[in-house]
């Protein structure tokens, strides 16, 4: 499994939410660069960047960032945020994005998913975030009652195969995977995840990788890192368990 530090930007800083929380947050960096070059100059060979102003308006904000980022690191970045009309798809592969994460669009209009699935193809990544098991959407601020791995299903249907999975009620709290719940997504999945929510520690990290799913090709970690409880290198150790399963899915051998 790969190691995805996040680096997520409002208003002009790298900081981290609460539970999706705009009010909860926390800066870490005045200028995302910062983060970034940090992380990979500790080894990262990812990096996973969210622009939660454009989440929250609904169209990217910090295009100028992703574009300063991707100049400075020589690494893949994947970029998600506001990403809800081809155009602005376009726009963050330009600024640098090797993929792009789209959120609300993809639930609501499929003509837009079919379009940016058609010219972006293996570059486009669902991510299927979750208060409770079920959908939120809008930058996390409007909740549904659509469950999880109904999204999946429907998903799937029009060739999504690569996903984030956050959990809200963990994201930013340090209070650990559910990992109960990761083996359900991981059955509900029919391509490749990531993980999201709640990683605190190197046991955290220990206890994904001992889940041995197949279809789990990464996690997300974010406050975890920018607290120092443990290091880029030791995170990727933490998760260098190859993965074997009996039900496994397609995706085998693969990673976002």
């Amino acid at each position: 499994m790969n190691l995805y530090p996040a680096i997520d930007i409002l208003e002009g800083k790298a900081v981290r939410l609460a539970r999706g929380d705009f009010a909860a947050r926390t800066e870490y960096d005045a200028d995302p660069l910062d983060a970034a070059r940090r992380w990979v100059q500790a080894g990262a060979r990812v990096l996973h960047v969210v622009d939660l102003d454009g989440a929250r308006r609904g169209s990217p904000a910090n295009l100028h960032q992703i574009e300063r980022i991707a100049h400075e690191v020589d690494v893949p970045i994947q970029v998600g945020g506001g990403l809800r009309s081809v155009a602005a798809v376009r726009d963050a592969v330009s600024a640098g994005a090797t993929r792009v994460v789209l959120g609300t669009a993809a639930f609501n209009d499929v003509d837009f998913l079919d379009e940016v699935i058609a010219v972006h193809a293996d570059r486009v990544v669902v991510s299927v975030d979750t208060r409770d098991g079920r959908l939120a959407s809008a930058g996390w601020l409007e909740q549904s009652e659509i469950p999880a791995e109904l999204v999946f299903e429907r998903l799937g249907r029009r060739g999504v195969h690569s996903f984030v999975y956050s959990n809200i009620n963990r994201d930013g709290m340090l209070s650990g995977p559910d990992l109960d719940e990761v083996r359900r997504i991981a059955a509900a999945v029919r391509g490749r995840f990531l993980y999201s929510g709640g990683i605190a520690s190197l046991a955290d990290l220990e206890a994904l990788a001992a889940l041995r799913q197949v279809n789990l090709a990464g996690v997300i970690v974010g406050k975890a890192l920018y607290e120092g409880r443990f290091t880029i290198a030791e995170a990727q150790a933490a998760l260098a368990t190859p993965a074997r399963s009996p039900n496994a899915h397609r995706g085998e051998g693969h990673a976002l």
